[in-house]
């Protein structure tokens, strides 16, 4: 029953209620009802777990994610790794993350990863890391890729928050599993960019908004331009721990 797990959806469910959150669910038959899969998910803000989480939630499944291992330092997030089956990965010696991501996955999990590993501030999608499909690979399971577009609204890199009750519109699309033979990394990358375009293209798209990437002629960094603001970030963030050694 997991009743923590409970707890959340319930506690999920009535946070979309209360901000009047429409999601709209696209391809949900792609997410296996039994069985371990590895759900691929892009990074455009800080809550877009929540609606992949409910996709899974509809179809019966949970969903465990991998999330960075600093947030164990947050009591109550760290009360809530040991009860949900979440895996915090240290990004410095991420071998036993992958290990029980793996072990996860065999025991027929869903594992909800993040190819991009950081949230993309030009909300196109970042080269990926193959840590997905290796372990699918090794668990001997598909990978689910999944688009999530329109939280990043509610709270995303280099803006504030908008938590209230927005009625801001999401899109969660689910594409066809893939298997993790041959160059699955570039078949999952094409899925979810064909997912992605496909969600942009029936929501709404007002010229010059910092949350619509540059392509459609939104104010946001161009991917060239996002990278280099992630470049000076990872110095920053270094320089910063080498002041406090």
């Amino acid at each position: 029953m997991e009743p923590v797990f409970r707890a959340l959806e319930i506690t999920a469910k009535s946070l979309v209620k209360a901000t009047g959150t429409k999601i709209t669910f696209r391809g949900l038959e792609n997410v296996p009802t039994s069985g371990g899969a590895v759900v691929a998910i892009n990074h455009t803000g800080y809550v877009d777990f929540l609606p992949a989480a409910l996709a899974a939630t509809k179809r019966g499944r949970r969903m465990r994610f991998m999330i960075k291992a600093e947030m164990q330092d947050v009591l109550v997030v760290g009360w809530l790794i040991k009860h949900t089956g979440t895996i915090p990965v240290d990004r410095t010696a991420g071998a036993s993350a992958y290990a029980a991501a793996v072990d996860s996955l065999r025991r027929g999990n869903l594992v909800g990863v993040y190819p991009e590993a950081t949230i993309s501030r030009s909300f196109e999608l970042k080269e990926f890391k193959t840590g997905a499909v290796r372990m699918a690979r090794e668990a001997g399971v598909p990978i689910v890729p999944l688009i999530v577009w329109g939280a990043h609204r509610l709270w995303t890199k280099d803006h504030p928050k908008a938590l209230g009750r927005k009625k801001f519109p999401v899109t969660v699309a689910v594409g066809s599993p893939i298997g993790a033979d041959g160059d699955a990394t570039a078949a999952l990358r094409a899925s979810m960019t064909q997912l992605l375009h496909d969600a942009q293209a029936g929501y709404e798209q007002p010229p010059g908004e910092y949350w619509l990437p540059r392509r459609l002629g939104g104010s946001a960094p161009t991917p060239e331009e996002a990278r280099v603001m992630e470049v000076a970030e990872l110095a920053e963030r270094a320089r910063r721990r080498e002041e406090r050694r």
